[in-house]
């Protein structure tokens, strides 16, 4: 028996690597290309009825169940129909709401949510050094 003297060799096949590469390259390239979009929302020009109205709109919510709009007394029954005439000629709408010690989360939330009824876009929570602590 004669043992032939042919070696053993061992090639890399490159062919799938390179596929496999190539698609790894098209997909990072579609990743990077790709467009990235931003929601926001621009500000209305604004007529002469707003040269006064450039004072921010807090809503406190006090503990005894009333509001204050504008630091003005608003019971909660006036309160859609007064957000609805302040916001009436505002092209911007934005609320910032502030709730007191001794108010409750849910009535914070209620009124939060009569203010989105009112057509409010944007709601916000009001510093504590905006409002008056009562």
């Amino acid at each position: 028996m004669t043992v032939s003297s042919r070696s053993l060799t061992s090639d890399i096949n490159v062919t799938p690597f390179l596929d496999v590469l190539l698609v790894l390259m098209i997909i990072f390239l579609a990743s990077v290309t790709a467009r990235k979009t931003m929601d926001v929302q621009l500000p209305v020009p604004c007529a002469d009825i707003c040269a006064a109205g450039n004072q921010a709109i807090v809503l406190e919510v006090l503990g005894n169940g009333s509001f204050l709009l504008i630091r003005a007394s608003v019971s909660p029954a006036n309160l859609l129909a007064q957000l609805r005439s302040v916001y009436a000629n505002r092209p911007e709408k934005i609320i910032q709401v502030a709730g007191h010690r001794d108010a409750s989360y849910q009535s914070v939330l209620a009124a939060m949510d009569v203010a989105r009824s009112a057509g409010v876009k944007v709601v916000a929570i009001a510093p504590s050094s905006s409002y008056s602590s009562r």
